[in-house]
């Protein structure tokens, strides 16, 4: 009878525990939207969601990437790249360095790259886009976990 009280005490703990917790915090793992920015006039130039996951080497695997924006930049079959370089502590805290690249598919030539820096929820810093007629420039950048 004493095992089973002990038992469910310890059931009953985990199940507490497990309600104060955030599922967001602590990774960078999960749903992601971003805004970019013109560097000149603060204007949205574009905006996407996508989900994106870290794997063990500090490369991200990122999928479901959609732009929300309309662009003749970007038109179909952008391929997806990322980086993340974990710092802070490891209390649910995140922080690090990030990096993403999306590569158009068609029409071919453009890359649109992003630098910044994780903090929590939350991802700032600056793109770049290079490629053909019309398809460059260059501002800020946030993302926010969903």
């Amino acid at each position: 009878m004493k095992n089973f009280a002990v038992g469910m005490l310890l059931a009953v703990s985990m199940v507490l525990a497990g309600c104060g917790s955030d599922s967001k915090s602590g990774t960078i793992n999960g749903n992601w939207t971003a805004s970019l920015t013109d560097s000149s006039n603060g204007t949205q130039v574009f905006a996407f969601t996508t989900s994106v996951i870290e794997n063990t080497d500090g490369t991200l695997s990122i999928s479901n990437f959609a732009f929300s924006t309309n662009s003749s930049c970007f038109v179909s079959g952008e391929t997806e790249s990322g980086t993340f370089a974990l710092s802070g502590d490891f209390n649910g805290h995140v922080s690090g360095s990030f990096g993403m690249k999306v590569q158009s598919g068609t029409p071919s030539g453009n890359v649109l790259n992003l630098s910044g820096t994780v903090s929590g929820n939350t991802i700032t810093g600056t793109w770049t886009l290079t490629g053909g007629t019309g398809c460059s420039g260059s501002g800020n950048f946030t993302m926010t976990k969903m």
